[in-house]
């Protein structure tokens, strides 16, 4: 461990997006805190192997919860604090610093937010469904420091899109990370498009194994992330 325009429809407005907890940022890119470097791959095997069987139930039952529920979109408040419960169960088995592990590197599938209009910004908020039907929800993290975050989905259920961001990762200190992310580009059809500006997104990384990441942004955001085998993922 993160922003030309195209008329969809003439009353359509275009949305504005907001991936993963990203918000318009005139930070300096030389920031004090240090880069993620070669170093932090060598972790010992102790510290990547999550092997505890406790740790283990609670990934299951997490799962359990939030697969097929898109995005969290269809869960009420009392099954929200249920996912939140068993989340902080598992901050208890994280590993001692998470931004070192290089279980971190890989494709994820964004499977949960307790924001559920968080990913995606305008193209997942609640009028934007109506048109934009997500398909999938996706945080590609390549080593060194490459972050690339992507929403496909379809309009009007027959022409389809995708909305994505690429972005550089700092590490902030053992748990914390912030991405510097492009503008966003935005795909419909054959027609390619980037528009607005830069953006940035702080997140802690509170657990992670050979299955799942959990973090938390800067605003509280809970983010379920599932790793990536290959093929769509209903989320």
């Amino acid at each position: 461990m993160a922003a030309c325009s195209l008329t969809l429809s003439s009353s359509l407005p275009q949305p504005k997006p907001s991936f993963f907890g990203s918000k318009p940022s005139h930070l300096s890119l030389h920031s004090t805190s240090f880069a993620l470097k070669s170093q932090c791959f060598r972790v010992s095997s102790s510290s990547v192997s999550i092997s505890s069987r406790p740790a283990d139930d609670l990934v299951v039952s997490l799962l359990s919860k939030v697969i097929k529920t898109d995005g969290g979109v269809s869960l009420t408040t009392k099954q929200h604090q249920e996912v939140a419960h068993v989340a902080n169960e598992l901050n208890k088995y994280c590993v001692d610093e998470p931004v070192k592990c290089p279980l971190i590197f890989g494709d994820w599938d964004v499977v949960y937010c307790s924001n559920p209009t968080s990913p995606g910004g305008g193209y997942r908020s609640a009028l934007g469904r109506l048109f934009f039907k997500t398909k999938d929800m996706v945080q590609a993290v390549e080593a060194p420091d490459s972050v690339r975050n992507k929403v496909s989905f379809s309009v009007f259920g027959f022409l389809e899109g995708e909305v994505s961001l690429k972005g550089k990762l700092k590490v902030l200190d053992h748990q914390w990370i912030q991405v510097i992310f492009q503008p966003p580009e935005l795909r419909v059809g054959a027609m390619d498009f980037q528009y607005g500006g830069e953006s940035e997104v702080k997140l802690q990384i509170t657990y992670i194994d050979e299955k799942i990441r959990l973090g938390k942004g800067s605003r509280g955001s809970l983010f379920v992330f599932r790793r990536r085998h290959g093929g769509s993922t209903n989320v």
